[in-house]
């Protein structure tokens, strides 16, 4: 029953992870929460990789939307924009039942990275080029949570095999 339970709180938390929502953190402390339940069954190890895998990609997610307006030939104030309005716009979004924080982050991503291109005396083509390379960026992320997602569904499941868990 327990594994059970698990699982479907792993999927939860893959499923919530496009829309902004906290999903790799719902797992780890799916997983977290089954260790107390059933001692023995994930280790130390486990739980802290999954920690800082989940850790590793908050972070990257961010950097990422930074990181691809750079890559479009943005300046470090388009990344910093695109960082910031990602973060901004996600807290902003949030209001708006289900997928606000996720629109809202590719808004402001794109937004952030548009505006501080333009105060910097870029053309508007140029700086909707750079924003949109910081909306791809954003896309990008989005996509690599939803891998360590899986990740973190097979080394739970592994681990279960591995303990010998019914």
């Amino acid at each position: 029953m327990e594994i059970a339970l698990l699982l479907c709180a792993l999927v939860a938390g893959l499923l919530l992870i496009p829309f902004g929502l906290p999903g790799l953190w719902l797992m780890v402390g799916a997983a977290l929460l089954y260790s107390y339940a059933a001692p023995n069954r994930l280790g130390i190890v486990t739980i802290l990789g999954l920690t800082v895998l989940a850790l590793v990609a908050e972070v990257l997610e961010f950097v990422l939307a930074g990181r691809y307006a750079r890559k479009f030939g943005g300046s470090k104030r388009a990344g910093w924009g695109a960082i910031v309005g990602g973060i901004v716009g996600a807290v902003v979004g949030v209001p708006l039942p289900v997928v606000g924080s996720m629109i809202g982050a590719f808004v402001g991503a794109f937004a952030g990275a548009f505006v501080a291109e333009l105060t910097i005396g870029t053309n508007r083509k140029a700086a909707t080029r750079v924003a949109t390379g910081a909306l791809i960026g954003r896309i990008v992320s989005v996509a690599m949570k939803v891998a360590v997602g899986l990740v973190l569904i097979v080394w739970v499941a592994g681990a279960l095999l591995l303990s010998g868990a019914r």
